[in-house]
This record gives structure tokens, C-alpha cells and sequence, in this order.
């Protein structure tokens, strides 16, 4: 897991051909704006996220957020353990986020 501030997240994933970003926050703060074409996949969901981690390609390179960073960091810490080798958390989350949003 690495841990990117929101310069370095944002220039690798826009020269990432294989990125995914991962919002892992509720659907009732997802409700008020995301980062485009972000995939939401709730933490909170406790086993139901385990599975829907299990699911993804592992071959892809993740981009993951979260409200403040600490959700995210859990998130990446607990795909690298299934076997996700590239996994990266954004610091300071969507609340320091300064890019594009869909609202």
C-alpha cells in the first residue's frame, strides 16, 4: 500500500492506463460528490465488502478514497492481505480533494 498525497495520486492515476479508483465511503457521503468514474464499495459493509474486494481483478491498479484518508488506508491495507499488490491511498480524502467532482 502507498500512501500518495494529491499531487502524486492524481498525475499516476491520469498516466495509469490500468486505474480504477475506489470510493469506499456510505452511499450518504458518496450522495454528496465523488471523484468521476469512481466505483463505490462501502467499507461499512463488513463481510459484503470482503466479497466484493475478492472479486476484483487483481492484474489493476487501484486508486483509493475515502473522507478523510483512514477508511481508504484500512481498504488498502486489507486488499494488499487478499492479494491486490497495487493499491493506493489518497491523504486527506475527498474532504482535501481540489480535482474534478460529479455532484
Amino acid at each position: 500500500m502507498a500512501n500518495l498525497s494529491q499531487e502524486a495520486w492524481t498525475e499516476q492515476l491520469q498516466n495509469d492506463p490500468n486505474a480504477i479508483i475506489l470510493d469506499v465511503r456510505t452511499p450518504e457521503e458518496v450522495s454528496e460528490g465523488y471523484i468521476p468514474l469512481a466505483i463505490n464499495l462501502d467499507i461499512y459493509l463488513g463481510q459484503e465488502f470482503l466479497a466484493e474486494l475478492e472479486n476484483l481483478d487483481k492484474s489493476k491498479n487501484y486508486y483509493v478514497y475515502c473522507r478523510s484518508g483512514n477508511r481508504s488506508g484500512q481498504a488498502c491495507a486489507i486488499m494488499n492481505s487478499l492479494g491486490i499488490e497495487n493499491a493506493y491511498n489518497l491523504e486527506g480524502g475527498f474532504m482535501e480533494w481540489e480535482g474534478d467532482i460529479v455532484e
